[in-house]
């Protein structure tokens, strides 16, 4: 799969915008385009899904490890890989561009096309560019310039090109049109924009009419496929079921996947649905905006109530960040599941951002005590519950943080944290091994 990387000196720079104009581009001249995205992020993928008509996939080297990202970029299917990267190029985990979509251009030898949003500047882009590029040698193929007038990239073209080894590409000019919404969380979800093909295929005429979209496409370089893969037991006989609807659609496609390979994977719909899936041995609710949709989600009492009956009575759960606040009360405003006796709120600002390492700080019936997992966390609520906490999480990198979260009742996990099950198999594992146990109980009492 030839493929190239979307990177820019900031979060902001237009890398979302361009990188979905690119797609459509690209497929209105018959390629097939697989899209990825540095790091953690789910909104983005669920934009490239969309454009692209199959699955996005991240590449995450702290969530993920080594293994597991070239696992799932191996997975991707078509002839041209579009990855888009995560904040600014050499951003990562700390000091240093460990994690970052440089350090994943490098791990995986794929280069990177610049999209810069200039404010103000001349000679001092150059200089600018001139850092990205030498910083730490990253393979930039090239430079597209955004949200600007003709003649200032006329004049920042010819200066770039005079003054640097790197190619200007074409420019995206100034229309508020083609502006992607944002909200408290990020970019509004693309299931939730009523005129996204529009958009997208706006951009898309934008981006023909303005980029050298040929030199873009003879920068694109071949990456081997790379064939390492998890191979989990395939026991078929599991029926999960997992929560997805504009409510809750933040799930990243290879843990989805894994539950597919052992089992039936089951979606319903907190919105519309009136039970959970009939017979299901494990119920998985990640992460969305259930503070967004709260008042829908507290109508539909028949799920809610079937749902917490469901747990009390022993139902395996695994619930992320607005899992967990599903699985509470509810608010101050309406009620939700109240399986965890509690409530959240929001907040202003971020209450936890970024990588984390969650550990197993209580004895329990479901992971070993001590096992250490990557993590991220990226919310503005937090929960008042009246249970016990079972993770210790930490931050080493800027100032040390440390903070719990994490709840076990029952059956059921639920916890802030998102959790790429590659890399953190004995997490996803000790799951399995819960489902398993709830079905052979299910199956001995009759």
């Amino acid at each position: 799969m030839k493929s190239i990387i979307i990177s820019s000196n900031c979060s902001g720079g237009g890398k979302s915008t361009f990188t979905l104009a690119l797609m459509k581009a690209l497929i209105n001249r018959k390629y097939d385009v697989q899209g990825y995205k540095v790091g953690p992020d789910y909104i983005d993928t669920a934009f490239h899904t969309h454009v692209c008509g199959k699955s996005s996939r991240n590449l995450d080297l702290f969530m993920m490890g080594d293994k597991g990202v070239k696992s799932s970029f191996a997975k991707g299917k078509g002839n041209i890989g579009i990855i888009e990267g995560a904040m600014g190029l050499y951003d990562g985990l700390g000091y240093d561009s460990k994690y970052s979509t440089y350090h994943l251009s490098k791990f995986l030898s794929i280069p990177i096309i610049l999209v810069i949003t200039p404010r103000a500047q001349s000679n001092t882009l150059c200089a600018e560019l001139m850092g990205l590029l030498n910083y730490e040698n990253a393979d930039i193929k090239g430079v597209v310039l955004n949200n600007i007038s003709k003649d200032y990239y006329k004049l920042l073209k010819r200066m770039i090109e005079n003054n640097t080894p790197l190619k200007v590409f074409g420019y995206m000019p100034k229309d508020e049109r083609i502006i992607l919404e944002s909200r408290h969380l990020g970019l509004i979800q693309s299931s939730e924009i009523d005129d996204l093909d529009e958009k997208v295929d706006l951009s898309s005429k934008i981006l023909e009419d303005h980029i050298q979209i040929e030199e873009i496409i003879n920068c694109l370089e071949v990456k081997p496929e790379s064939h390492e893969q998890y191979i989990p037991s395939k026991n078929k006989s599991l029926k999960i079921g997992y929560a997805f609807d504009k409510a809750f659609s933040f799930y990243y496609k290879d843990n989805l996947e894994l539950f597919e390979d052992i089992g039936e994977l089951i979606p319903f719909s907190p919105l519309k649905s009136k039970k959970l899936p009939e017979n299901i041995d494990f119920l998985y609710i990640g992460g969305g905006y259930p503070e967004v949709f709260e008042e829908e989600l507290s109508k539909n009492k028949d799920l809610l109530s079937d749902i917490k009956n469901k747990l009390e009575k022993g139902l395996p759960a695994y619930a992320e960040c607005g899992g967990l606040m599903y699985l509470t009360k509810g608010s101050e405003r309406n009620n939700l599941v109240g399986f965890f006796n509690g409530m959240y709120k929001l907040t202003d600002k971020l209450v936890n951002f970024g990588y984390a390492k969650l550990q197993v700080s209580k004895e329990n019936n479901i992971f070993p005590k001590g096992l250490e997992i990557n993590c991220q966390e990226f919310h503005k609520s937090f929960v008042e519950l009246k249970e016990s906490t079972i993770f210790s999480l930490s931050k080493n990198y800027y100032e040390e943080k440390k903070w719990h979260c994490g709840y076990l009742k029952k059956n059921v996990i639920a916890c802030y944290a998102h959790i790429y099950f590659y890399g953190n198999m004995e997490f996803f594992n000790s799951l399995i091994e819960l489902a398993k146990s709830y079905k052979s109980e299910e199956i001995n009492n009759g």
